[in-house]
This record gives C-alpha cells, structure tokens and sequence, in this order.
C-alpha cells in the first residue's frame, strides 16, 4: 500500500507533517514532493506519472490561497485525491476551502477541513484499509481506543 503527499510550497510542510505521521502510525509507505501546481506545472506531470508508475493508490494534496494542486492532480490520474486547505493570506485557508471543494462534475477532489492533515491521512488509510485488512484492523483498533479515551474523560467535575 502507497500513498502519496504533495504540498504546493516548502511553507506548507508543518501543516502536512501530520499526515506524513498519520501514515507513519498506521504503517503505510508514502512519498512526499513539494511541487507548485502554477509555478511548475511540467514537474507536477512528471511527479504524477512517477505516482501512477509507483502503485500508489491515495494522493493527499495539500495547498494554499487559490489551491489549484489537487484540482490538477485530480484532472491528471484516476488515483484518488484528498485535497488540505492550507491556512494562508487575507482569507486565512477560506479560499483554499472553497477552491479545492468546488471541483467540476467528473474530478472530484475530497476535501478535508482547513489545516487538517490528519483527517487527509486517516481519509487515506480508510480508502486503502478496503484492500488491506491488516490496515483496516489497525483503524478499528484506533476508533476502539478513541472511544475507550473518550470514556474516561466523562463525567467532569466542575
């Protein structure tokens, strides 16, 4: 099972370092590019067919401002796309939102919530863990001790 993490710039790399973690808990293999959508738009092509060429099987894209790089990516292979919104500029990762969840009919990007990374890599561990039982048993395992935890914080005293 592979996964793949693309950012748009080098200043989105805190954000997508939790999926990068996200992947590493539950033992899934990825590779990780920094490749801007609008600035090199040849070298994105050239990652994507390295992608599909590779076996990967869940693209996570995350960018910023007008958040082309899923789009793109999603109009590029038939791999699945999770888009992240990055927070950035005056509109503080709105724009980004509305960019990446806003795709036309036929390339759908899914898209998680502003700077939620994570969310992006346990999306992708789903989509893989419908192949792989082993990962599919880890996120049960996972969703078992969420609730377990969540458990013992109730009820508060105040």
């Amino acid at each position: 099972m592979k996964a793949a993490i693309i950012l748009g710039s080098q200043s989105d790399k805190a954000v997508m370092k939790k999926a990068a973690d996200v992947l590493r808990d539950f033992g899934v293999a990825f590779c990780s590019r920094v490749v801007s959508a609008h600035r090199s738009p040849e070298l994105l092509e050239k990652t994507i067919n390295e992608i599909e060429q590779n076996g990967t099987e869940v693209i996570i894209a995350g960018a910023g401002l007008a958040a082309h790089l899923p789009g793109v990516i999603a109009s590029k292979t038939l791999i699945p796309v999770i888009g992240v919104p990055i927070a950035s500029g005056a509109l503080n990762g709105v724009d980004a939102l509305f960019s990446i969840v806003q795709m036309p009919k036929s390339v759908p990007v899914a898209t998680v919530g502003v700077d939620n990374a994570a969310n992006a890599a346990y999306l992708s561990a789903e989509i893989l863990g419908i192949k792989y039982p082993e990962l599919r048993k880890k996120l049960e395992l996972e969703r078992r001790k969420t609730k377990e935890d969540l458990a013992k914080d109730s009820p508060l005293d105040f």
